[in-house]
């Protein structure tokens, strides 16, 4: 059961990432896979540096997940970088992290584009500053076209927000007129989100020990299954994506009714 739910720890031995990607069963792998990039700041202060050491070897991290999310051929991966909640974090620390942002989206968008990788944002992106808002737009339609893994940033999200915008946009067109409340049903709530153009998610991963989805695809991940690991996300390496999706690939997904087999 707990190897089930926080996956394989550190001193267990484990395939080779080369060995993973040859032998999981691909049929098996998850379409959607969500990560929660936690532990930046705990990583920096256990090597005793600054915090925003740790959100730029978080990005080491995240540039290598989604190479090995390109690599394992997954249809969509989304990653949690900044929440709505995060705003109440210092200033210095909220500058940083979207001038991260930008300079992240700088460099590695050309070589995005050459992987074929699709990028997108989801989060209440009017939110950011304008110069930040046009990079988003420019890094869209340079990708929009690609046809490899559909790479979306979570920035200025958070999941309650998200059924909020939702639900008022469901809202307006009642009182138009132009929809009856009658006629809401989940597919149309669905066609509201920010995730209108994915598949539901299939596995989360959440990095450095916490467990809890902390307001992060609460809708999309109603039948998720999990993976929990101690390690902090900048030693998230893709050994660590190649046994979450094993673990992933041998669970027994029902989604509430009973597998026929038993």
């Amino acid at each position: 059961m707990w190897k089930k739910i926080f996956g394989n720890t550190k001193d267990e031995n484990s395939n080779t990432y080369t060995s993973l990607l040859e032998n999981i069963d691909r049929t098996r792998l998850p379409r959607h896979v969500a990560i929660i990039m936690d532990g930046n700041g705990r990583w920096a202060n256990g090597k005793g540096m600054v915090r925003s050491a740790g959100h730029t070897a978080g990005v080491k991290a995240l540039k290598r997940t989604l190479k090995a999310a390109s690599d394992f051929h997954l249809e969509a991966l989304t990653v949690y970088a900044f929440s709505t909640e995060n705003w109440k974090r210092p200033t210095a620390e909220v500058d940083f992290l979207m001038k991260l942002f930008s300079e992240y989206l700088e460099k590695e968008i050309e070589e995005m584009d050459s992987e074929n990788v699709r990028i997108d944002f989801i989060g209440r992106l009017d939110g950011l500053s304008p110069a930040l808002q046009k990079q988003i737009d420019d890094a869209r339609r340079r990708t929009v076209n690609n046809t490899g893994v559909k790479f979306n940033v979570a920035v200025n999200y958070g999941g309650q927000d998200e059924m909020v915008r939702a639900v008022q946009s469901l809202a307006q067109d009642v009182k138009d007129g132009s929809l009856d409340p009658e006629n809401i049903d989940s597919k149309l709530l669905e066609s509201r989100l920010d995730t209108k153009d994915l598949p539901p998610v299939d596995l989360v991963i959440r990095t450095s020990g916490d467990i809890r989805l902390s307001n992060f695809l609460i809708r999309q991940t109603a039948y998720a299954e999990f993976w929990f690991t101690d390690t902090n996300w900048p030693d998230f390496t893709k050994d660590d994506l190649a046994k979450a999706l094993l673990d992933f690939s041998q669970r027994d997904r029902r989604f509430g009714g009973l597998n026929k087999k038993k």
